[in-house]
């Protein structure tokens, strides 16, 4: 339980890093909205994300992980989606995000392994 929290706070840090440095990702609102986006997004990475690799592990295979990019835009655009005060403008905003919510995502994953 306590890693799901600490992923949702991973997952808001890492948005409002992406909204801080790339232009044209943008969340509107305060700390609440970028906690509830954080919560949504930790569970798709909980409950889709693993079915979405497994499915595609064939093509993450060939492009050496870098399909994984692909599933990560994938959950991070439904989160535009489903949430009006996120907002992407365009592709490349979007996979810009993506690698930003990657390595932060990456590093609190790290940090909690070391702490727990």
């Amino acid at each position: 339980m306590i890693g799901f929290i600490i992923r949702i706070f991973g997952n808001s840090l890492a948005l409002y890093a992406a909204y801080y440095f790339v232009p044209g990702f943008v969340v509107n609102g305060s700390w609440k909205e970028y906690l509830l986006a954080g919560a949504f997004l930790g569970l798709l990475n909980l409950t889709v994300k693993p079915v979405l690799k497994m499915i595609s592990m064939p093509i993450i295979i060939l492009t050496l992980g870098l399909f994984t990019l692909v599933i990560n835009g994938l959950l991070l655009w439904t989160v535009d989606y489903i949430f009006d005060f996120v907002s992407i403008k365009d592709t490349a905003t979007l996979l810009y995000a993506v690698v930003i919510i990657t390595i932060i995502n990456l590093a609190v994953s790290a940090t909690k392994k070391a702490v727990i």
